[in-house]
């Protein structure tokens, strides 16, 4: 019995007959490996193929779908395709003729994969909390990913917390950065924390970079920078009051005369088949004038008093608002716990 230049066995008519059993065996054994056998399910496969070599194939009845093994596990063909969660869905739509599912995680817990593949995701850093005069804060990141590939297993889920705004007092400080979210091995980073004014001392007066960056304060202040493709940097200041965070969708206010700066838009997003916008910035405070406005999608507004800036949205990773000053600084405004949220193909 000879075999092609590929490996496939077949019968020569030199062959004697007393070899036949052997070479249909031989040819027999050699179509278990290559060919793509059909079985009713899963578990009739492994019954049927309990030590399955690398690169043998077959097909199943019950998802009409081809698989190969890699050597580990059995694969689809083509690689991966849709993934597949086993914890309770939050909801399910179709659109365009395809249906999904999803879950939208607002607390830390975990995803259980059953099926390796590709999903839809979006994942939001927490807010930065604001200065007490007179920073806005950054937004947390705001990371979309389509089809990002998820190994099968208990992945981590990690939904971040708003950074705490800087409390009031006589001497102005930052607020804090949030925390980062994170689906498996994917992550939207806190938002920078708004700047104080520090009693006139330069390095005060700097945003703090994050997902989004943190607005200045007082004259003269930068804004911290945001991550590239999650967020904006946080504006500037050339007088003394606060610059606006920076927004997933734009970059924060500049802070001018009697105005703090608004804090950067949102996003918009339809992951669940609901448009709405998350990772707003929060506005700048001041003294007396015109406090900056939170950005589109959670941004907590600034104040112009001694009063608290506000807060963050929950669950959207909006900045807080810079607070203002009069006799001594307002507090900031805490930032907005993020979010997570990932879409299958069912």
């Amino acid at each position: 019995m000879a075999v092609t230049p590929v490996g496939n066995p077949y019968v020569e008519s030199s062959d004697l007959v007393a070899n036949y059993p052997g070479a249909s065996e031989a040819l027999a054994e050699r179509i278990d490996i290559v060919g793509v056998n059909p079985f009713a399910n899963a578990a009739a496969r492994d019954a049927a193929i309990p030590s399955p070599v690398q690169g043998q194939m077959c097909s199943l009845n019950d998802d009409n779908k081809g698989y190969r093994y890699d050597g580990s596990a059995w694969v689809l063909f083509s690689g991966a395709g849709p993934a597949n969660f086993t914890n309770t869905a939050t909801g399910t739509f179709s659109s365009g003729g395809i249906s999904y599912k999803y879950i939208t995680w607002t607390g830390s817990g975990d995803l259980i994969v059953d099926q390796a593949g590709f999903a839809d995701i979006l994942v939001i850093g927490g807010g930065g909390g604001g200065g007490s005069s007179y920073g806005g804060a950054g937004a947390g990141g705001h990371l979309v990913v389509n089809n990002a590939y998820f190994p099968a297993g208990t992945l981590p889920v990690v939904v971040g917390a708003g950074g705490a705004g800087s409390v009031a007092g006589a001497l102005a400080a930052a607020g804090a950065n949030g925390l980062t979210s994170q689906v498996g091995s994917f992550f939207g980073v806190g938002g920078g924390g708004g700047a104080g004014n520090g009693a006139g001392a330069s390095n005060a007066k700097l945003g703090y970079s994050g997902g989004s960056g943190g607005g200045a304060g007082g004259t003269g202040g930068t804004g911290g920078a945001g991550v590239s493709g999650q967020g904006n940097n946080g504006g500037n200041t050339s007088f003394d009051l606060g610059a606006g965070g920076g927004g997933a969708g734009a970059v924060g206010g500049n802070g001018a005369s009697g105005v703090g700066g608004s804090g950067g838009a949102g996003l918009t997003n339809s992951l669940t088949n609901a448009s709405v916008t998350r990772a707003g910035g929060g506005g700048g405070g001041i003294a007396g004038g015109t406090a900056g406005s939170g950005g589109s999608g959670g941004g907590g507004a600034g104040t112009n008093n001694n009063t608290t800036g506000g807060a963050g949205g929950v669950n959207l990773g909006g900045g807080g608002g810079g607070g203002g000053f009069a006799v001594s600084s307002g507090a900031g405004g805490a930032g907005g716990s993020g979010l997570v949220i990932v879409r299958v193909v069912v």
